[in-house]
């Protein structure tokens, strides 16, 4: 039998524990994913065209919006060495460059004979409106220790 602490030698996430991070796009964010991605849609790019459309204006690429998510996993919980399994996300609403968004996780499932975690995420704008949400099953790899 697996003991917890083997599994989770920090210690297990707790369901309902949240955490999240904001932070600001920007232009230069479209570019970047357009440099990593190829995604060259002018819905990124060309204000004319995007202005012309339901969204009216450009918006930033999915991948950019949905990459705060990464951060906050990786970065407070479940924490580092942490990476997705699977993720059912819908995207609601678009966000544009100059927006503030928060990304948030809350524990709703963990494993105690693996560093499995299941999680409610969701992105929201800084004028309240939620742009993603969804679910992500996550995997905690012990990371090695550097000799001290």
């Amino acid at each position: 039998m697996t003991d917890e602490q083997d599994v989770w030698p920090a210690g297990a996430p707790e369901i309902g524990q949240r955490a999240e991070l904001t932070r600001e796009v920007s232009q230069v964010d479209i570019e970047l994913f357009t440099a990593i991605s190829g995604d060259r849609n002018p819905l990124h790019y060309d204000e004319e065209l995007a202005r012309a459309t339901k969204f009216g204006g450009i918006v930033v690429q999915g991948g950019v919006t949905s990459a705060i998510l990464n951060a906050v996993v990786a970065e407070k919980l479940p924490g580092s060495g942490t990476v997705f399994l699977h993720v059912d996300w819908s995207f609601k609403a678009p966000v544009r460059p100059g927006d503030k968004i928060t990304g948030a996780v809350e524990v709703t499932k963990v494993r105690t004979d693996k560093p499995i975690t299941e999680l409610k995420t969701t992105v929201t704008r800084d004028d309240g409106t939620v742009v993603l949400e969804g679910n992500a099953l996550c995997y905690t790899m012990p990371l090695p220790h550097p000799a001290e």
